[in-house]
């Protein structure tokens, strides 16, 4: 048996409670917390600009690894503050036309910075769980011909894996951009997939630190891509990459040093191992909480994910219950309203991320504090 989910346990302080919010902010390793806490220091006793300077040797070695998960060069990644700055980014650099396809339950934020974009959308053909139907999906990019197709591999609010792999074949086949939001999906799903463009945030299945993200995109796709600044009529924009334009600004680079750290660490620990591991915790999550009362679990038992949502079948209100769990026993987990998905989620739902340390003793234990936490909030 692996010894991976005591390895990751004996890397990080003591957790208060019980964790079960990865999918939102895993807890970092103490070795990534001293590099951030290093580097911030270095800032102090040279400045920051010389520390950044110091420091390109670890962000290579982090670009590289994030490359080395998504299949691309490290030449090809830029780093973002997140998600939704590493969507934007590339959006706002869209050359005409602006439409694009997307999952009906496309995460909401993301369906705003489209819109501010200027893009129109289109749905993807989904089963009723939500996942791509894939001839349907053929059939819309062969007769549409959208300008891309925005797939979010794992959505924040139900833990259904999209078929990636097969997608980024079709799209392929009929010459259709492919990006792929894999906030949920880098360091919990084999994202090294043949797409143009992939993006992540670093605080979630990778477990550095908050406000940073990753940017990846290949060379043709690249240079198509327009950057607004500098407005691209300047000569400083002729005489300067896309990539380099793209990561043009201020940057907390502690921060960034400390996902390089991340990252390395989830290589050492084997991508394959992890999402090995993800799996069977998911699987774990959901038998154990299959027939809880006032609950029912959304995904199917097996599916590959280590998120699981709780749709509550007699009226108990997800945010209530969340709170009661933190504030009497230290349980932390995620209430999703339906502004997470506006097209597809219909309800609140309770949503479990743990990752690879959580035990099924700490299950049991949670899925007695869900009944009492349910009963007490009537």
């Amino acid at each position: 048996m692996s010894d991976l989910p005591e390895r990751w346990r004996a890397a990080r302080v003591a957790v208060a409670g019980l964790h079960l919010d990865s999918a939102s902010c895993s807890r970092a390793s103490n070795a990534t917390l001293d590099a951030v806490a290093r580097h911030a220091r270095h800032e102090a006793e040279v400045g920051g600009y010389v520390a950044a300077e110091a420091a390109a040797p670890v962000l290579q070695a982090g670009k590289a690894a994030v490359a080395a998960l998504v299949g691309m060069t490290a030449a090809d990644v830029v780093f973002t503050t997140g998600s939704n700055h590493a969507l934007d980014l590339l959006l706002s650099s869209w050359p005409p036309p602006r439409r694009l396809a997307c999952l009906p339950g496309e995460f909401g934020p993301n369906l705003a910075i489209m819109a501010a974009n200027g893009f129109d959308v289109c749905a993807l053909p989904v089963d009723d769980a939500g996942r791509l139907q894939l001839e349907p999906a053929e059939r819309l990019v062969r007769d549409q011909r959208p300008a891309l197709v925005h797939l979010t591999a794992l959505a924040s609010h139900r833990g259904i894996a999209q078929p990636m792999a097969e997608f980024a074949a079709v799209c392929r086949a009929h010459h259709v951009t492919l990006v792929v939001d894999a906030a949920q999906a880098l360091g919990h799903l084999d994202c090294e997939v043949p797409v143009d463009a992939i993006y992540s945030s670093s605080r979630k299945w990778l477990a550095g630190p908050r406000g940073v993200g990753v940017l990846a995109v290949r060379p043709d796709l690249a240079a198509r891509l327009r950057p607004r600044l500098p407005p691209p009529h300047w000569p400083a924009a002729e005489a300067t990459a896309v990539l380099d334009r793209l990561a043009h600004g201020e940057a907390n680079i502690a921060a960034r040093v400390g996902f390089s750290v991340a990252v390395g660490e989830h290589l050492a620990a084997g991508p394959t191992a992890v999402r090995a591991r993800l799996t069977e915790v998911g699987r774990q999550t959901r038998t154990a909480l299959a027939h809880l009362p006032g609950w029912r679990v959304v995904e199917p038992i097996d599916e590959p994910t280590a998120i699981t949502t709780l749709e509550p079948t007699d009226g108990a209100e997800p945010s209530k219950v969340r709170a009661l769990l933190i504030a009497e026993r230290g349980i932390v987990t995620t209430a999703a309203e339906p502004t997470r998905a506006p097209f597809e989620l219909r309800r609140p739902v309770l949503r479990l991320s743990p990752h690879v340390d959580t035990t099924g003793p700490e299950l049991e234990m949670f899925a007695a504090a869900l009944v009492a936490a349910t009963r007490a909030v009537g």
